[in-house]
Parts: C-alpha cells; sequence; structure tokens
C-alpha cells in the first residue's frame, strides 16, 4: 500500500485534505490525523473492521483498548450510559476541559464495538481542539477511534514525519497538520462518586491536564495501575512497557553514578541543558538533545520529549541516558513516559 502526505496548511488545502479523509474513513479505511497531543490513527468507531485494521497497522495487541474520539456532548451519549451519581462532574470536566487533552473512562453503550474497547464495559473518550481533526469529525458525523500513529509499544509521533517513518506503506493516507502542540499523550481519569461533596478521580495516566488543575474538582487518586505481563489492561495507556526509543533508555537519577562502559557511545537526553545539573560534562555525548533550555519549563519540555527521544534514537548511541524530570504538573506525565520507556 502506498502511502500519501497531504498537508493542510492552507483554508483550501485544509478543506482538501478534510474531504480526502473523510471519503476514506467512511470507506472503512484509516487515516493518520494531527492531534493536539500526538498524532493518531483514525478509523470509524463503528466500524469493527475498519478499527481491527488500526490494530494490525500498529501490531497493537487486541487486549489494549482505544480512545474513541467525539465532536461534543450530542456524539458523546450517543456511545456512553452516564452514570446519574458523577453525570454533574463529567458535565463540568467537559465545560473545563473539552475540547482538549482530557480522556475520561465511562460506560459504554452497545453501538460501541467490543474490539474498540477490548470487551471491557467502558469506553475512553475525548474531545480533540486540533482544528483539522475537529473538522474531520464533524464533516463525518460519527466517532473516531484514534490511538497514536506509531508501531505499538515505540514512541508517540508528534509530526507527519515521525508517521511516515512508523507507517509507512501500511495506510493510505498521513495529514500533515503541523508540530502537535502538547507533546504527549492525553490525561486519562476514571470518576468514582463518593459520600462527600466531591468525587475520586483516579488518573490513570497523567497528561498535560495535570494533577494541579483537577484537583478543584474532586480527590486525585494516582492509581497504580500499571499492568504487569499478562495482565489485561483496564483502560488505554496502561501497560507498564510502552513509548519506548529501539534504544536501550535509563534514567540517571544523580550524575555521580554513571559509570561508561568503554566498548559504548552514549546519548544524553537533558532536562535543562545547565552544566550546574552535572550531566553535561560527564562524559563525551554522541549527542545531546535538550528538552527545555535553560528555563526548564515543563509545558516545553513535553512538546520537545518525543521529538528529542527519537533524534536520539536515531542518532546511533548504544544507549540513552535520560536525566530527571520533576514529577509536578505535566513533568508527572513526562516522567511517566521515561520510567515505561526504561523498564
Amino acid at each position: 500500500m502506498e502511502t500519501v502526505t497531504l498537508n493542510a496548511g492552507t483554508p483550501e488545502e485544509t478543506r482538501e485534505v478534510v474531504a480526502k479523509a473523510v471519503t476514506l474513513l467512511n470507506e472503512g479505511l484509516i487515516v493518520a490525523l494531527p492531534t493536539e497531543t500526538v498524532y493518531g490513527l483514525a478509523a470509524n468507531a463503528f466500524n469493527a473492521e475498519a478499527c481491527a485494521a488500526i490494530f494490525e497497522a500498529k501490531e497493537r495487541p487486541s487486549f489494549d483498548p482505544l480512545i474513541v474520539h467525539v465532536s461534543g456532548k450530542k456524539m458523546l451519549d450517543t456511545i456512553v450510559n452516564i452514570p446519574p451519581d458523577i453525570e454533574e462532574t463529567v458535565n463540568v470536566l467537559i465545560r473545563e476541559f473539552w475540547p482538549g487533552p482530557l480522556t475520561m473512562v465511562l460506560p459504554k453503550k452497545n453501538i460501541v464495538p467490543d474490539i474498540v474497547t477490548a470487551g471491557l464495559s467502558t469506553v475512553a473518550v475525548r474531545r480533540s481542539k486540533n482544528p483539522v481533526f475537529s473538522e474531520i469529525i464533524k464533516e463525518l458525523e460519527l466517532p473516531l477511534a484514534a490511538p497514536s500513529a506509531n508501531i505499538f509499544g515505540s514512541m508517540s509521533p508528534t509530526s507527519a514525519t515521525a508517521v511516515h517513518k512508523e507507517l509507512s506503506n501500511r495506510i493510505p493516507l498521513i495529514i500533515d497538520g503541523g508540530a502537535c502542540s502538547d507533546g504527549v499523550e492525553s490525561t486519562i481519569i476514571r470518576i468514582e462518586s463518593t459520600e462527600r461533596p466531591k468525587p475520586n478521580i483516579h488518573l490513570l495516566r497523567p497528561g498535560p491536564v495535570t494533577v494541579e488543575m483537577l484537583k478543584k474538582f474532586g480527590k486525585v487518586l494516582k492509581e497504580q495501575d500499571s499492568q504487569i505481563e499478562n495482565e489485561m489492561p483496564n483502560s488505554p495507556g496502561q501497560l507498564a512497557f510502552h513509548y519506548a526509543p529501539r534504544t536501550p533508555l535509563r534514567i540517571l537519577d544523580c550524575p555521580e553514578n554513571f559509570k561508561a562502559d568503554p566498548s559504548k557511545s552514549y546519548a544524553l537526553l537533558s532536562y535543562r541543558g545547565q552544566e550546574k545539573d552535572g550531566y553535561l560534562r560527564i562524559h563525551d555525548w554522541k549527542e545531546i538533545q535538550i528538552l527545555s533550555p535553560g528555563s526548564g519549563k515543563l509545558p516545553e519540555a513535553a512538546v520537545r520529549f518525543f521529538f528529542s527521544l527519537r533524534k536520539l534514537d536515531e542518532s546511533g548511541a548504544d544507549e540513552i541516558i535520560a536525566e530527571p524530570i520533576p514529577g509536578k504538573g505535566v513533568g508527572l506525565a513526562i516522567l511517566d513516559r521515561l520510567q515505561r520507556a526504561a523498564l
């Protein structure tokens, strides 16, 4: 299969690529689309065969459920049954964070094929704020199942070029909408009612919507839900080993602990690129990528994370050494991806 990449730069180009994508999706094919988090591999969520093609193209195990994207509350109501005891919280979170990088796990309606949810009684749902993605789902008038557009387990793509490297000749179309604005996958939560005025919000995967943002809507519980080998995930983004480069990766908590093997070459993933942090001069690195040069701004680090990790993976180094990332704000999401890549 020949993969075509179409640019969505100008309004005229966008209209053309939206029409092309809608045609292919209606035909039961899969298309790589930009979102604000990472590029997604989309299919009509009601078409089980099309969704099966996602699993085949990604080499994704069938037990790992997909996220379903909707155009708004009206479409959401066609695929989920929101329990009355959490309905107010769901509506508040929708008003606060949609469209945006928040995914909620909710009880599904039977119209959602079992292949999408890996047989679970729940489905993970969100609404993207990317204008190209939003226009496509509006024109299609159907929900889109869309996990990240990469081979299963590898680094998520934040550019059309990265998608092409992963899935060329496996899918018919990639829409180039530019670099993703958030750079890491969406936050995933599950809401649990309590006797208290506010519910429990179970954090299943950290992302751009941070713990600090969620706290005013409920008690945030950081669940230790990463799945051990052979254990079935209960939502997307729960497998222990994920988001990994092909090159082995190690998080080095302290620069003094670095002991180089003379027969190996090393690359460095630096947080701030500051000499006072102690990592830059401990080795003659084959390649250095800095997530947030000088300032250490976590949102900037998140945007650059997968791009930088991919550059290091392509450097030819034998091992990637990663500096630790502060586990606060969106840094929690970056650290989560690093820890899973390092397993």
